[in-house]
C-alpha cells in the first residue's frame, strides 16, 4: 500500500531524509519510531502530497505522490502532529465540514467512525478548542476517517496526550485495522508504543537504522544487557564509563542499562566497581526493549561515522 524508494529531502544543508526505502503492506500498522528531528514529519508531508521530495520515489495505494496527488488525497486520511481542526467550530461542525470537503456526508460513513465519534457525541455542540487533549485526538481521527480512506497517515498522534488516552488511541487503530482493513502508517517518539505495531522502522537523522517486527528488533540485539543500580547513582555513571568491561551505559528510569564487552560478565563488572569503591551494587540480566535497541544502533552509527571521518 505504501512503497518508498531512496526518498530524499534537504532544507538548505540539512539532510532531512537521506535515502529512505521501505514498504507497508495492506492492512498493516507500520510505525516510524524516532526522536524529534529524525525526519518523520518531512516523510509524512511528502506522502500526503504536501511537499515535493528532492529525489527518490514514493507511492501510496499505487499512486505516485507527485504525479497523482489529486486522486491520492481522496484515498488517504492525514492527521498532522499538531491539532489542526477549526477550534471555533463545534465538534459536529468540524466533522460535517471535512465530510463535505471530500464530497460525502457524515451519515454515509458514520459506521466507520461510530466507535470513535460516539464518545464525542455528548459534546457535539462544544467548540473543538474547548476539548481535552484526548478528545481532540478522537475528533481529529474521526475527521481523517470520515471520507473512508484506504490509508491513514498519522504523524505523532499521541504526543502530549495522557497515558490512558494514548492506550485508547492505539486500541482504536487496532479495531480499524481488524474491522475495516485500513492500512496505517504512524509515527511516534515514544519507544514503548512500538509494541502496538505489526512492523516498525527505527529512524534517526533521516536514515532508517533497522526495520522489523518489534520482537524481531529486540531479538537482534547483540551483547549481554544488564540493569545496574547502587546507592550513589550519580557517581556510578562516571564509573561505568571508565570500566573496561562496559561497551555502553544509558540511564533508564531508576537504573543504568549496561551492555558488556565480549568476554566480560556481571562478576567481572562487579569486581571492577568494587575496586572503584562501590560496595553494594545490584546487577542483573534483562531483556532488551526497543529503546535499548535504538540506543545501541545510534551508538553503532556514531562509531561508524567517526571511523569514516578518520579515513
Amino acid at each position: 500500500m505504501i512503497s518508498v524508494s531512496d526518498l530524499r529531502k534537504k532544507y538548505g544543508k540539512t539532510e532531512a531524509l537521506a535515502g529512505l526505502t521501505f514498504n507497508v503492506n495492506e492492512g498493516e500498522i507500520y510505525g516510524m519510531i524516532g526522536p524529534d528531528g529524525a525526519g518523520k514529519t518531512t516523510l509524512f508531508h511528502i506522502l500526503a502530497s504536501l511537499m515535493l521530495p528532492d529525489g527518490g520515489r514514493a507511492e501510496v495505494d499505487g499512486l505516485d505522490v507527485v504525479g497523482d496527488y489529486r486522486e491520492l488525497r481522496r484515498r488517504i486520511g492525514y492527521m498532522p502532529g499538531r491539532f489542526s481542526l477549526y477550534q471555533d467550530l463545534s465538534v459536529e461542525e468540524n466533522l460535517r465540514f471535512f465530510a463535505s470537503v471530500f464530497g460525502t456526508t457524515v451519515e454515509r460513513n458514520y459506521d466507520l467512525v461510530k466507535p470513535i465519534y460516539s464518545q464525542l457525541e455528548p459534546f457535539r455542540k462544544r467548540r473543538a478548542g474547548k476539548l481535552s487533549g484526548g478528545m481532540k485526538q478522537k475528533l481529529a481521527l474521526s475527521c481523517a476517517l470520515i471520507h473512508a480512506p484506504r490509508v491513514l497517515l498519522l504523524d505523532e498522534p499521541t504526543t502530549g496526550v495522557d497515558p490512558v488516552s494514548r492506550k485508547e488511541f492505539w486500541q482504536m487503530l487496532l479495531k480499524l485495522r481488524d474491522a475495516h482493513g485500513i492500512t496505517v502508517l504512524v509515527s511516534t517518539p515514544y519507544m514503548d508504543e512500538a509494541s502496538w505495531c505489526d512492523r516498525i522502522s527505527l529512524i534517526e537523522n533521516g536514515r532508517l537504522l533497522q526495520t522489523d517486527t518489534p520482537d524481531g528488533i529486540c531479538r537482534a540485539y547483540s551483547g549481554s544487557l544488564y540493569a545496574v543500580r547502587c546507592d550513589d547513582m550519580r557517581r556510578l555513571m562516571d564509573a561505568l564509563k571508565d570500566c573496561v568491561e562496559v561497551e555502553s551505559a544509558f540511564s533508564f528510569g531508576d537504573s543504568f542499562h549496561v551492555t558488556l564487552r565480549h568476554g566480560a560478565s556481571a562478576d567481572t563488572l562487579r569486581c571492577g566497581l568494587a575496586a572503584g569503591g562501590f560496595g553494594r551494587v545490584d546487577i542483573h540480566g534483562i531483556s532488551p526493549s526497543v529503546e535499548d535497541c535504538f540506543m545501541s544502533l545510534m551508538g553503532n552509527q556514531a562509531t561508524a561515522a567517526r571511523r569514516n571521518a578518520d579515513i
